[in-house]
């Protein structure tokens, strides 16, 4: 390697130029690093994912002295497989920051072009849906519900799923009807469990998700973000459940659910003190 390369990747101050010259060194075929080497675009998407997810985690936690490294590990995801494309002559990292800026002019001429800024972000949304319409257009995507990527989270591509199909005006006109739907879809999953087979039953549950998803798209909630809360406090209150169990001599494993559940509601009456 020549000590321009060496010079650049030991450099601490060398930014995003020194990231791609170490990825590209990582994948160097003869002097790289042999696990990176045998790495494809498939095996690491679940890698990309999972960085993702763990920037969402840092924000949710307020923890901002991890916020740095976990977006430098997201950043690293799309340099690795910018150094993969460039190695087989699709395309390299600066065609997808061009490709970045590209769409983001076209998508904001009301602050790159001659547009007036002088429009409600109602409008804005409008407008910015009518320039993706056009993108997939241009791409031959001619269906309302055509390149809803597959392997986003279901819950996340349920509420996408059903934003598309709004555009086009399918949709609940309100959000009573849909909790109307929610009553109904609840008496079809007991019904399967009670009377059909284990299939039927797995596929009201899905229609049951479907419709939760739909509830929070109407009540503007973002449901991945609600379930992440809502994990988050089940978490807290059952440690809460386990220390006071701790202080009493006793594991959960020690006790019965009738003693859990009291203590549940201790940990929830501690919160509302300390609120």
């Amino acid at each position: 390697m020549s000590n321009d390369s060496d010079t650049l990747v030991h450099d601490p101050k060398g930014g995003l130029p020194r990231l791609l010259e170490i990825m590209r060194r990582l994948r160097d075929p003869e002097t790289g690093c042999p696990w990176d080497i045998e790495q494809s675009f498939a095996t690491i998407a679940p890698y990309t994912i999972e960085e993702a997810y763990e920037v969402a985690d840092a924000i949710e936690r307020e923890a901002w002295d991890e916020l740095k490294g976990e977006l430098g590990d997201l950043l690293f995801q799309s340099v690795f497989h910018a150094q993969m494309a460039d190695e087989a002559g699709l395309f390299d990292f600066h065609d997808v920051a061009d490709t970045m800026s590209d769409k983001m002019v076209a998508r904001h001429p009301h602050v790159f072009g001659d547009q007036s800024r002088d429009k409600s972000a109602e409008q804005q949304t409008r407008d910015w849906e009518s320039v993706k319409a056009a993108e997939r257009a241009a791409r031959g995507a001619s269906g309302v519900l055509d390149d809803v990527a597959v392997g986003l989270p279901a819950l996340l591509r349920a509420v996408k799923l059903q934003k598309r199909a709004a555009r086009v005006g399918f949709d609940w006109p309100n959000v009573d009807q849909v909790l109307a739907k929610l009553s109904e879809e609840v008496g079809e999953l007991v019904e399967a469990r009670d009377h059909k087979t284990h299939a039927d039953m797995e596929e009201e549950f899905g229609d049951l998700l479907f419709v939760i998803a739909n509830i929070a798209r109407h009540l503007k909630i973002e449901p991945e973000g609600a379930l992440r809360a809502a994990n988050a406090k089940f978490t807290r209150r059952f440690q809460g459940i386990e220390a006071k169990l701790s202080a009493m001599g006793k594991r959960p494993e020690d006790s019965d659910l009738a003693q859990m559940d009291a203590l549940w509601d201790a940990v929830k009456a501690d919160e509302r003190e300390q609120g």
